[in-house]
């Protein structure tokens, strides 16, 4: 097993090396109680993040619509290198009893990852997590800080990183995501 171990981890760092990874299993933060679909939708955009390796721009953004089929559409959009750039993937709710728990997937050929609301007034701000284990032995996470305007006041921002310690999810890497000069519709 060891050996097992040894060669998948240097295998597996440059998969994650924009990521932040920690050792272990994922925490399991409560999430929203009572959470209702409809008052998240529309858009959001994105005011913090951990680092990750898909959101590389500025102006990024995300707008959730619901579909026919009870599905949810996800529209990522972003500005990079000047160019905007978009993708679309489905959430779907994966366990009627905890609605604030989706999967996502931007593509056909991969599984739904987690994206779990941990927090939201539906108005102003959301809290969004999501964590994959590998092996147990150790864990990606991603933590978004979202908005539905372009900014947050500071004391706010503050306040959220407090909830995500408190489930046990280390966000002293997290970093701002550029919202300037992002005025008009992308």
């Amino acid at each position: 097993m060891k050996a097992v171990i040894v060669l998948l981890v240097p295998l597996l760092l440059p998969l994650v090396s924009a990521q932040t990874f920690r050792w272990g299993p994922c925490p399991t933060p409560m999430v929203q109680p009572n959470f209702e679909l409809n008052k998240y939708l529309g858009k959001w955009y994105e005011i913090e993040k951990l680092p990750a390796s898909f959101e590389r721009g500025k102006c990024i953004e995300a707008n959730y619509m619901l579909r026919p089929d009870n599905t949810v559409q996800v529209v990522n959009v972003q500005t990079y290198k000047g160019k905007i750039r978009k993708a679309e993937g489905t959430a779907i709710t994966q366990d009627l009893r905890e609605p604030a728990k989706f999967g996502v997937s931007f593509s056909y050929f991969t599984p739904y990852a987690p994206y779990w609301v941990l927090s939201t007034d539906y108005n102003s701000i959301a809290l969004v997590y999501s964590c994959t284990d590998v092996l147990r032995l150790f864990h990606v996470d991603y933590a978004w800080i979202l908005s539905r305007s372009r900014i947050l006041p500071a004391e706010a921002i503050y306040h959220a990183k407090e909830i995500f310690s408190r489930d046990h999810i280390d966000v002293s890497k997290m970093i701002p995501t550029d919202q300037q000069g992002c005025d008009g519709p992308i």
